[in-house]
């Protein structure tokens, strides 16, 4: 671990050092002194002058562990507490929004949901956020510090301006302002499958990756990258627009305007297609049929196209790790065996890097929620 660059003032030291520490135990939980001295490369007296900082104003506490071996003194263990900082998660999807209050260390506190049917206004949409926060708030007896807002569009990440999500029928939306101005509180705003990736890097199956990508399939299809360990904004913080890499020049025309984009070819309606579903089949119903299906072979075409995406993508960002999110979380897991050595076969750079593993979300439908959590998170850390 790389410390502070010498000549840096002994107060931003410590705040340095102080927020590894809290990051330390929000992402990765409890650990005792010694373990968080080694890890953070710091010596017992910093590491007891911070714990005691923090446990004095209620932000960890320590305690002997349940599991104790050998004789002596047993190391405490130090943990975060979850109600001294609790952020809002919110994922916004094309059909229904999730809310969380997530607590620090990632503990889930309290959820809820509401389908959004064929009412996506904008302005619908915030106020019922703002009073299921408010009642949840309540229910909770908690105090929010933060919301991170998940978004299937083009988000720019200054201040949560949607430039445009398709789906949802938003163009020019100022979604993180207008949340700012009636929650009372910063509102962070991202690409959802951005924050798909930020919680697959921070909590899922790319935890020990410092190069992956994100794929998910909800009715569009989108990417998130992290490079060298850190998330790939883009100019303005647009970026991760995968499912739009055309791919078939003669296919269907996207709503974007071209024929033939990725997404036409592996996102929900092409699954259904291939399945013999209508395209608009309610996911419940396209779920079922793939946990029910027998011949993983009518999925042969679609697993052509999507391992085709995915060795472009493989040759232009060179990831260790690709983790397929939403609804590919469900396909066969001969299936997806059979796009991985696809991906290796066809990548050049993939098999320069010993072969790019492709692999399902642990994290399921939660991981844009959880994605949320961590970007509501990010400046509170540092603030604690």
């Amino acid at each position: 671990m790389t410390g502070p660059t010498s000549g840096t003032r002994p107060d931003e030291i410590r705040r340095h050092n102080r927020t590894a520490l809290l990051r330390r135990l929000h992402v990765d939980g409890p650990s005792t002194r010694a373990s968080l001295a080694a890890e953070l490369g710091l010596n017992r007296s910093t590491i007891k002058a911070l714990v005691d900082g923090l446990a004095e104003a209620g932000v960890v506490a320590e305690r002997v562990p349940a599991l104790r071996s050998g004789a002596g003194r047993p190391s405490l263990l130090v943990l975060p507490q979850p109600h001294a900082a609790v952020v809002i998660a919110i994922d916004v999807r094309v059909e229904h929004v999730a809310m969380a209050f997530v607590g620090l260390g990632g503990e889930i506190l309290g959820r809820d949901s509401w389908n959004l049917h064929r009412t996506r206004d904008p302005g619908e949409v915030i106020t019922h956020i703002v009073e299921s926060a408010r009642l949840m708030a309540d229910d909770l007896d908690v105090t929010a510090v933060g919301v991170g807002v998940s978004v299937p569009g083009v988000v720019r990440h200054s201040d949560g301006h949607v430039h445009e999500a398709p789906n949802l029928h938003w163009t020019g939306v100022a979604l993180g302002r207008r949340l700012e101005a009636v929650l009372k509180l910063p509102v962070q705003v991202g690409n959802d499958a951005e924050l798909g990736a930020l919680a697959e890097h921070v909590r899922g199956a790319a935890q020990e990756s410092s190069d992956m990508v994100y794929i998910s399939a909800d009715v569009g299809v989108g990417g998130g990258v992290i490079l060298s360990g850190q998330p790939l904004r883009g100019s303005g913080g647009y970026v991760g627009e995968l499912g739009h890499m055309v791919v078939n020049p003669r296919g269907l025309r996207c709503y974007c305007g071209c024929d033939g984009c990725w997404e036409t070819e592996v996102g929900e309606p092409a699954l259904c297609r291939a399945l013999g579903l209508p395209d608009d089949a309610p996911r419940g119903t396209v779920v079922a049929a793939l946990r029910a299906l027998e011949d993983p072979s009518v999925l042969d075409e679609f697993a052509g196209w999507l391992s085709l995406g995915l060795a472009n993508i493989v040759n232009v960002l060179g990831p260790e790790l690709v983790v397929l999110g939403d609804l590919y979380t469900a396909l066969p897991a001969s299936v997806v065996d059979s796009v991985s050595a696809a991906v290796q076969r066809r990548s050049l750079v993939s098999r320069a890097v010993g072969g790019t593993q492709v692999v399902t979300s642990p994290l399921g439908r939660d991981a844009k929620l959880v994605g949320a959590a961590e970007l509501a998170f990010e400046p509170v850390l540092d603030a604690l």
